[in-house]
């Protein structure tokens, strides 16, 4: 413990005595105050000022910052009785420290100090009276120094009892931090899909397009005389052509499913256009969005219609869809309806997944499928992202 630490205990000790005799005369006086109605405004006041001192005392020398302004008379009391005995007692063995160490000082250097001889079990000694009270003094500064702390230990355990978090707010405190957590989570996945589709971009996909132009500078440079013969290197490489094209475009296609970079880039309306053109059948999108949604929340409502889309072409032999963005004050919303056989299962993986993705973000998320159709699903969600 060094001693800028110690001093700051000790004063926070010592500030803890006058407080302590400060709340035992308001609480010899507030207790019968209290038994007046006119008078328990101006006892609540002083409870107040007094615990606002003492909560003052605690962050500024004790370091401990009380979470509560309450604690009531009890904790005063307890404070008192604390403050009193601890720095009564504090006060006692300061008091006899110093003057043991000023009287041993004294003694060696000015005073006419007599031999003390001191016997002990296989031991024999001789000192002086001044060695004698310098070195009761020394050892009774240490014991000063463990009742500081002990005093100081004792003022924030009672401060974290009385003025500490309740249980419900320790509680709120808990869903708080695993709201935030979670919502980092979604948000840590949408940041590597990102990275992922970059990766995509700018290493894999560049390589096949590489590989294709070489490719297609190689057909268009062989001799056609080699292909006149029936040499089958020209077919080969037309067929290696083709197949590199192929690459590329399913590879496109994968970095689109993953990330779809017109989101960030363009928006929700652009990114929604990009999938209607991709489905194959007629899509309808109506944007009722007057602003863009914070980050989080346009990527759920992106995924919830792009993954509603996908299944009702795959799945569900759908003919028309009506994609519906809408908000209100505090929400956003995206209904997807098509026309169907129905049946889709919510448990099945990708609308699990959108449901998992929506519900991390506080919202709610639906699936309306009979058999034979149609299908509905929705989500709505928050327009600010939790703890965003």
């Amino acid at each position: 413990m060094s001693g800028t630490r110690i001093a700051r205990l000790v004063a926070g000790v010592l500030l803890g005595t006058a407080l302590g005799l400060a709340e035992l005369v308001f609480l010899a006086v507030a207790a019968p105050a209290a038994l007046i109605p006119a008078l328990r405004p101006a006892a609540a006041r002083g409870l107040a000022r007094l615990t606002a001192l003492e909560r003052a005392r605690l962050s500024g020398w004790l370091g401990h910052e009380p979470a509560r302004h309450g604690g009531g008379y009890a904790y005063l009391a307890a404070r008192a009785t604390l403050g009193v005995l601890g720095g009564y007692t504090c006060a006692s063995t300061l008091f006899l420290t110093v003057l043991l160490l000023f009287g041993g000082a004294w003694d060696l250097v000015w005073g006419d100090s007599e031999q003390v001889p001191l016997e002990l079990p296989g031991v024999k000694l001789v000192t002086s009276g001044g060695a004698l009270g310098i070195t009761a003094g020394l050892a009774l500064l240490g014991v000063l120094v463990l009742m500081v702390a002990a005093v100081a230990a004792l003022d924030r355990r009672l401060a974290a009892h009385f003025l500490g978090p309740t249980g419900e707010e320790l509680m709120r405190r808990r869903i708080a931090e695993l709201t935030e957590t979670r919502s980092g989570i979604v948000r840590a996945v949408d940041d590597e899909r990102r990275r992922i589709e970059r990766d995509l971009h700018d290493g894999v996909q560049q390589r096949g397009v590489a590989l294709a132009m070489l490719l297609g500078r190689a057909r268009h440079g062989l001799d056609l005389a080699a292909r006149a013969d029936g040499d089958r290197t020209a077919d080969l490489i037309a067929q290696a052509y083709t197949e590199s094209r192929q690459l590329l475009d399913e590879l496109r296609s994968v970095a689109w499913r993953i990330y779809p970079t017109a989101l960030d880039e363009l928006g929700l309306r652009a990114a929604l256009a990009g999938v209607a053109e991709r489905a194959g059948v007629p899509v309808t999108v109506h944007h009722g969005l007057a602003s863009r949604p914070a980050s989080e929340i346009e990527t759920a409502l992106y995924f919830v219609a792009r993954e509603a889309i996908t299944n009702a072409v795959k799945h569900a032999g759908a003919h028309d869809i009506l994609v519906v963005l809408s908000e209100d004050e505090r929400t956003v919303s995206v209904a997807i309806s098509d026309d169907g056989k129905g049946g889709a299962d919510p448990s099945g993986g990708g609308l699990s997944g959108l449901a998992r993705r929506v519900l991390a973000l506080d919202g709610t998320f639906t699936v309306d499928s009979p058999p034979g159709g149609p299908t509905r699903v929705a989500a709505t969600l928050p327009k600010a992202p939790p703890c965003g």
